[in-house]
């Protein structure tokens, strides 16, 4: 009794400070805030010693579980050694790791390190207006992305993102970012069912880059998949058109792989499994599985190259104080072996179509609009009605929500994106998740349902 006293009184004063001096992510303030306090494989503890399902990773990013030891002694033996020097010279962590993403990638690229997908993407834009600048196309400066799709929260990232909830109070944004329809097949917003699609998806994006003026568009920037956005999943041939439209009209592919990277999507990389080859490559979370702050864009050998050019103002002028922070480079390297040692990447593509396969009943639920799987995460979009579409209340949703974290499982949405639409129930698992685990998650989903039914 007097251990669960004094656990209580630690948790009121934890309570306090949070109220006082807290200020919450993406979030109204909240004045009782569950205080995890350990995490162990799928599952992580809060303070007053219940158990959850991690059946978000975290933010789609604890991918090889909570509780890795050997990490934690890399990020260890990393500090003793060395725990700061900027990449404006080198250290043995960031080269070996920079020649390790290569072999990730199957192709012959050049990695900036930053912090965050945020900071990954901003890099990305600035390499793309630069690159152009320094080939003598001085006018291309456009980046074009989709609608409902997420690609950071700092000013030119904001700018590409395509969730309007995300930008209400702050813009205007970075300036030369234009959006167009994504290929959501739910709600095709051409009206197209499968049997007629023609890609419009794919067209409308080439559409944007005539009427814009080619002359005028530097990058388009897309997700594998459109993960926060409420897991929306493209046809098959969708990314290689986009690649060919990108080749027509002297445009740069920029895959952002912050989310869909590293096995989340059942390959190394969520590009790989549309056989395309990108120009830049965004990645954060999965390169760490979140143990420290990561973050890279990789570019195409032969457009670094133009970065070298013997003039003023040719090199790329970014600097990032903690980017291929030595001990975070560390982490990455032991975070990508044991990925490899353990086989996780086969293990995610296993275990993501067991979750396809096991979410199939859920079709048996009026509410289920549609299912979108892909690799080793999925989306099950929410509605009042299926001859509709109407999307499912977000009280109701938060209903759903909360209904499982106090059964013991932490679920996610695609919150703040479009105004009433935020209705997609997600998942995406550590990638050492068992198919029991799975089982108890998709049996507290159906709990769920039921419960917003009654």
């Amino acid at each position: 009794m007097e251990k669960i006293g004094q656990i209580q009184d630690e948790k009121q004063e934890l309570l306090e400070k949070d109220r006082q001096y807290l200020w919450h992510h993406i979030s109204p303030h909240n004045e009782n805030p569950v205080i995890f306090e350990k995490g162990q494989g799928s599952w992580i503890t809060d303070i007053d010693g219940k158990e959850y399902i991690d059946a978000m990773s975290g933010l789609w990013c604890v991918n090889v579980g909570h509780g890795r030891e050997t990490i934690a002694e890399a990020a260890m033996t990393q500090m003793k050694k060395l725990g700061y020097v900027p990449l404006s010279n080198s250290h043995a962590p960031a080269a070996n790791l920079a020649a390790e993403l290569n072999d990730w990638l199957k192709e012959e690229y050049r990695f900036f390190f930053s912090n965050s997908g945020s900071d990954a993407n901003e890099v990305a834009f600035k390499m793309a207006r630069q690159y152009h600048q320094q080939k003598g196309s001085y006018g291309k400066y456009k980046i074009l992305s989709r609608y409902r799709a997420y690609h950071g929260n700092s000013m030119g990232a904001m700018g590409a993102t395509g969730q309007a909830s995300r930008k209400l109070k702050y813009e205007p944004a970075g300036e030369g970012f234009k959006h167009v329809p994504p290929p959501y097949c739910y709600r095709c917003p051409f009206g197209k069912e499968p049997d007629s699609c023609s890609l419009e998806c794919a067209s409308a994006i080439e559409n944007m880059i005539e009427w814009e003026g080619e002359a005028s568009v530097a990058a388009v920037i897309v997700e594998p998949v459109i993960t926060g956005g409420g897991m929306i999943v493209p046809p098959d041939g969708y990314l290689p058109e986009l690649r060919a439209i990108c080749d027509r009209h002297d445009v740069l592919l920029i895959v952002d792989e912050v989310i869909c990277g590293f096995g989340r999507s059942g390959k190394p990389f969520g590009h790989r499994n549309f056989d395309v080859v990108p120009d830049m490559v965004t990645m954060a979370k999965g390169i760490t599985s979140a143990y420290a702050p990561l973050s890279a864009t990789a570019v195409r050998q032969e457009m670094y190259e133009v970065f070298k050019q013997d003039e003023a103002m040719s090199h790329f002028r970014h600097v990032n104080t903690f980017g291929g922070n030595p001990v975070s480079c560390a982490v990455a390297l032991e975070n990508l072996a044991l990925i490899e040692e353990e086989s996780l990447v086969e293990a995610a593509d296993g275990m993501g179509a067991f979750l396809a396969e096991e979410l199939k009943v859920f079709w048996d639920f009026p509410i289920v609009g549609d299912i979108r799987t892909f690799g080793l995460m999925a989306g099950i979009e929410l509605v009042e009605d299926r001859s509709s579409k109407t999307p499912l209340s977000l009280e109701k949703m938060n209903q759903v929500l909360a209904y499982c974290r106090k059964k013991g499982v932490i679920a996610g949405k695609n919150g703040d994106t479009v105004p009433g639409f935020q209705n997609v129930l997600t998942i995406a698992p550590p990638f050492i998740i068992t198919k029991d685990e799975i089982r108890q998650i998709l049996a507290v989903f159906k709990e769920a349902l039921i419960d917003i039914a009654e």
